[in-house]
């Protein structure tokens, strides 16, 4: 395909740059599960863009210590804790050490990818508990507490398409997400009267530094597989875009280029972490004050795409680069 005639979906405006008016959260506190790093990381910069002090969450100290760093330049305050999501004892804890936050963005979650006949049952357990259950654990600790007060208040959880289509290579993390999913519609009713919105968010493919080595080894395979590349460009490598600058108060894009990963999007790019961080400050944001029980779907319409003719079906041990299941 010639890159030349078809330009695809406009690349984002530049790092920085909001929908929102200055000071949309000024005096509000947002409270960022896994926001240490990656997804997380940049949604936590577009709510301190816009005037929010941050409460960031991980369980790796390292992690917070880096974000910190870099968020404390956008000019809040920047607080963060230590927390495994799995643990409701901390999860008290965290929430008696600080304000009570106006927004929670349930971004923690694990995953892998790996073949359901290869998955131990710890590994089950680990990736439904963290994405699920902690998501669970936070929302209930945070509606208590805005239930006991009378406050309103904001729930995002970030979820995922494979919620509704399943997961090939990822059972764990599709079940889990498919439990998220259904937990942002039920609670919208729950607690809607007591003016608590839930809402979800859902992004596609936006590469960054924090992938791990797993979810980038699929990536990569994917963009070198036969077909994939143009134009000499490689979808692993290629270019960085002329004027992308880091996200989240660092990061970046990791160096992917217009390559052969944006090419299997509809848009003809990959997402930038920066889009979805604007999504989340309008559905926490005044201006969507009337949206609760909703998924918006950032992804460049790549979940819906099909093909007028089905392609062949390869395995999930061949696209993991898996020999033959031995037992």
């Amino acid at each position: 395909m010639d890159d030349t005639a078809f330009p695809g979906l406009p690349t984002p405006p530049p790092l920085g740059a909001s929908a929102l008016p200055p000071g949309t959260y000024d005096g509000s506190l947002v409270l960022v599960t896994g926001g240490g790093t990656g997804l997380g990381k940049a949604i936590a910069a577009e709510f301190a863009r816009l005037g929010a002090d941050l409460l960031i969450v991980s369980r790796r100290e390292r992690h917070l210590s880096r974000a910190r760093a870099e968020l404390a330049g956008l000019g809040t305050r920047v607080d963060s804790a230590v927390c495994d999501v799995r643990d409701p004892k901390r999860i008290s804890e965290v929430f008696d050490g600080c304000a009570l936050p106006d927004v929670l963005v349930n971004n923690a979650a694990a995953n892998f990818p790996v073949p359901t006949e290869d998955m131990s049952p710890n590994a089950w357990q680990a990736v439904v508990d963290i994405t699920l259950t902690g998501t669970f654990l936070m929302t209930r600790e945070f509606g208590r507490r805005h239930l006991a007060a009378g406050t309103p208040g904001s729930v995002i959880d970030v979820g995922a398409s494979y919620a509704w289509t399943g997961g090939p290579g990822f059972a764990h993390s599709a079940a889990a997400k498919a439990g998220v999913e259904s937990l942002v519609r039920t609670l919208a009713v729950e607690w809607g009267p007591y003016g608590i919105q839930v809402n979800a968010l859902v992004p596609g493919l936006m590469p960054h530094e924090d992938m791990t080595d797993a979810i980038r080894g699929n990536l990569t395979r994917a963009s070198t597989a036969p077909g994939a590349t143009d134009s000499g460009r490689t979808g692993n490598g290629g270019t960085a875009r002329a004027g992308e600058g880091s996200e989240g108060g660092g990061g970046g894009e990791g160096g992917w280029g217009r390559g052969a990963l944006d090419r299997r999007q509809p848009a003809l790019r990959v997402g930038a972490p920066r889009e979805l961080g604007w999504a989340a400050t309008f559905l926490a944001s005044p201006y969507a004050r009337f949206i609760t029980g909703h998924t918006l779907v950032v992804d460049g319409a790549n979940w819906q795409r099909r093909d007028l003719v089905a392609p062949p079906v390869t395995p999930v041990r061949d696209q993991l680069g898996r020999g033959p299941f031995t037992g």
